[in-house]
């Protein structure tokens, strides 16, 4: 097998075997690397051949480790291929360590795209000295352990019944009411969706990226075709819009806005149900509502975004969760258990990752 190093003008292939390859994710193609550049990641991209044959493939993104003069590569639900194909990942784990010693990499990190249900994945990473990370009083996921997908490969009209009452409710009303969902959106949408995105983190307390990341996010992902902005509007006012990201056959909500008026016009309901329309239309199988808690524990601070996703059919999907694969336990050991300043450094980590 060959492992190739991926450049601008192969970003077609690499693409398309991402795309074709139910495991392939949208954190995995060759965009997401050049989005993630202008945050302050080296990314780089492998593909795997048997002779002519693809294999697998993988997008590498590299940061400096924050106070050491080391490195770590992310691989965010990567590798892309066969989850059981263990001598194609014998293999990519053998040429980063390669890699690793050449570029002072301490670690690798990797989140599968795969549930918790594949305990034969797991026990293969285990036995390739893969630590398992487990949630702890210390320890939280760069991506989302939990997600609430829906399974959209069925009639418009099934889909809607399988809704909560509610939530259907919610659909109808907001369209009688004169809500209407905007998809051919330019710039000045994205600006709109930015003035939105801003009162919705002063409202629900959270910390919004830079106008900057959205419009790289426009440049890179939307203009690509893996992306889409959705606005509702109402009486020619913008109330809500969120964006749509597509690779394969799925689809994943991200990044959702409202403003604080009009919310009883219900516009999130309808931008969610048209961007599902959305995907049924690009034959995805797959709607991914992106994180939820993981239990309907209605004390639990996340509990109204579980309510809200859990209204439109679907379940709460876990995934098997973080691995590190350690080429430097010196360093590896200094940053998890030995540096005084362990668990600050710890969080600054997490901040770069998800970044």
């Amino acid at each position: 097998m060959e492992f190739i190093e991926i450049t601008e003008n192969q970003r077609q292939q690499f693409n398309e075997y991402i795309t074709k390859i139910s495991e392939g994710h949208i954190y995995q193609l060759y965009e997401w690397g050049i989005l993630k550049h202008e945050t302050g990641w080296e990314p780089v991209r492998y593909m795997i051949y048997d002779g002519d044959t693809p294999r697998g493939a993988i997008s590498l993104l590299k940061r400096k480790i924050p106070g050491l003069n080391q490195y770590f590569f992310y691989a965010p639900r990567g590798p892309v291929c066969h989850p059981a194909d263990y001598q194609t990942m014998d293999f990519i784990w053998d040429k980063i360590r390669e890699i690793a010693k050449q570029q002072k990499i301490a670690f690798l990190k990797i989140d599968p795209g795969q549930t918790v249900s594949n305990q034969e994945l797991h026990n293969y990473l285990v036995s390739r000295n893969f630590k398992h990370l487990k949630d702890s009083e210390n320890y939280k996921e760069i991506q989302p352990k939990f997600v609430h997908r829906l399974n959209i490969n069925k009639p418009e009209d099934e889909l809607l019944a399988e809704m909560a009452s509610k939530t259907r409710y919610n659909i109808r009303y907001a369209a009688k009411k004169g809500v209407k969902v905007k998809q051919d959106c330019n710039l000045e949408d994205l600006k709109e969706f930015y003035r939105l995105l801003e009162i919705t983190a002063e409202r629900d307390d959270f910390g919004a990226r830079s106008y900057t990341y959205y419009e790289n996010m426009w440049n890179y992902l939307v203009s690509a075709g893996f992306g889409k902005l959705f606005m509702a509007e109402y009486d020619g006012t913008n109330i809500a819009g969120a964006f749509a990201l597509i690779c394969g056959n799925k689809v994943w909500y991200s990044y959702g806005a409202s403003d604080n008026k009009l919310r009883n016009k219900q516009p999130n309901s309808l931008v969610q149900w048209e961007m599902i329309k959305w995907a049924k239309e690009n034959n995805c199988d797959i709607y991914d509502f992106g994180g939820v808690s993981g239990f309907a524990d209605e004390s639990h601070p996340m509990y109204g975004v579980y309510r809200f996703k859990k209204g439109f059919g679907g379940d709460v999907t876990e995934f098997l969760g973080e691995y590190d694969l350690v080429f430097s336990p010196f360093f590896y050991q200094l940053w998890e258990k030995f540096m005084p300043i362990a668990l600050k450094k710890r969080a600054q980590l997490l901040k770069l990752f998800r970044s």
